[in-house]
């Protein structure tokens, strides 16, 4: 499936190909718990996320060993996707941001980041 995405002010905007999003994930790190977010169960590498990003509206947050990365938009402040920890440059999406996605009713598994 073709999943289409952005950030609440569409500053910045994503496109990805994946087979259908039926569960997410959802972290107890330290940052995930704050941000409340459910991530999808899988990982994009880089070439198969396509971000268009308006000048300067890309942040970019990391934290303890540097390795992830949790981009937002510096204009609205919403969090649209991470470079993980446990697979360095590849990317989950906020699943809150991909366009005709239930989130909220998404089923998500928990994945254990504060035993990292």
């Amino acid at each position: 499936m073709k999943y289409k995405g952005s950030c609440h002010c569409s500053a910045i905007q994503f496109e990805f190909e994946a087979p259908a999003i039926t569960r997410g994930l959802r972290c107890d790190c330290s940052i995930c718990t704050r941000k409340a977010a459910t991530m999808t169960a899988f990982t994009l590498p880089p070439e198969r996320l396509k971000i268009t990003a308006e000048k300067d509206a890309l942040a970019t947050y990391t934290f303890g060993q540097d390795v992830a990365r949790h981009h937002f938009c510096n204009r609205c402040g919403i969090y649209t996707f991470h470079q993980t920890l446990r697979a360095p440059g590849e990317y989950r999406i906020n699943t809150g941001c991909i366009d005709g996605l239930d989130s909220i009713n998404l089923p998500f598994d928990i994945f254990k980041g504060s035993e990292l």
